[in-house]
């Protein structure tokens, strides 16, 4: 068995968890404990059966309750070393015990779970994202990633389920009352991805096995759930000829139903 769901995603705060036969991660903890207690209430899950939370970087709508939730129910926190050391308020509430050093490319195990985080570009300390495997099938994960390079592909290739970043609209983020500092961070390549970015990615890896796709990190006010909807359905239409491809859009405010991975 291998699982995916959204329990939140913008930048409010994003939770993301993986669950197999022997294990239930949760990649980031943007929200406060309270607010996840409440989705795995929402949810019918136990919440003391969370075997470890991942994080891919420190900015708060990552990382808000990371630390009281690990000390609340004595659970195991991974990330690189320079994201631990950006994270100090976070850092302290996490037991020593529990604080778990990780190396971009190298792969670990969490029960029966193969995890591999990959780097990604976005203006943190050392931003990553996750690939999580188990009996053969692959989960992706990547929110806040400015660009998908040519190097960065691969980590993406042949995974069953992708959750992705769309981000923004162009032409929406142009006309935005956003600062022009603000709007420069977000499209550039090392802010955020934009609908029609996530698209081509989606669009390819339609053609290494991909089943589903969640799209994530929606700008509030810069972006629609029915416009990247229908941008990246537009581009696999446009390329590929009776594709069947489950797309979905994680909500800000509340879990998502659960993705069985095939």
């Amino acid at each position: 068995m291998l699982r995916f769901c959204s329990l939140y995603s913008g930048s409010s705060g994003n939770s993301f968890l993986v669950q197999s036969s022997k294990a239930t991660i949760l990649v980031d903890v943007g929200v406060s404990a309270k607010k996840i207690e409440t989705a795995f209430a929402d949810l019918e899950l136990d919440i003391n059966s969370i075997s470890a939370i991942l994080v891919t970087h420190e900015h708060s709508d990552h990382v808000k309750g990371v630390g009281t939730l690990s000390k609340k129910y004595n659970i195991p926190v991974y990330t690189n070393r320079k994201t631990w050391l950006a994270m100090p308020s976070e850092i302290e509430k996490v037991n020593e015990e529990n604080r778990h050093y990780i190396e971009i490319g190298n792969k670990f195990n969490i029960e029966d779970l193969e995890i591999i985080p990959f780097p990604i570009p976005h203006d943190a300390a050392c931003p990553c994202g996750y690939n999580i495997l188990n009996s053969g099938k692959k989960i992706s994960i990547a929110t806040d990633i400015g660009h998908v390079s040519k190097d960065i592909m691969p980590y993406f290739e042949n995974s069953s389920f992708v959750l992705l970043e769309a981000n923004y609209d162009p032409e929406i983020l142009r006309y935005s009352p956003y600062p022009r500092h603000l709007k420069y961070r977000i499209d550039s390549p090392t802010g955020h991805l934009s609908n029609a970015s996530c698209s081509k990615v989606v669009s390819h890896l339609v053609d290494s096995g991909l089943n589903s796709v969640m799209l994530g990190h929606l700008s509030k006010e810069n972006n629609f759930p029915e416009l990247a909807y229908q941008t990246v359905l537009n581009e696999i239409n446009s390329t590929h000829d009776n594709m069947n491809i489950d797309i979905s859009v994680a909500s800000r405010d509340f879990p998502s139903k659960f993705i069985d991975i095939k």
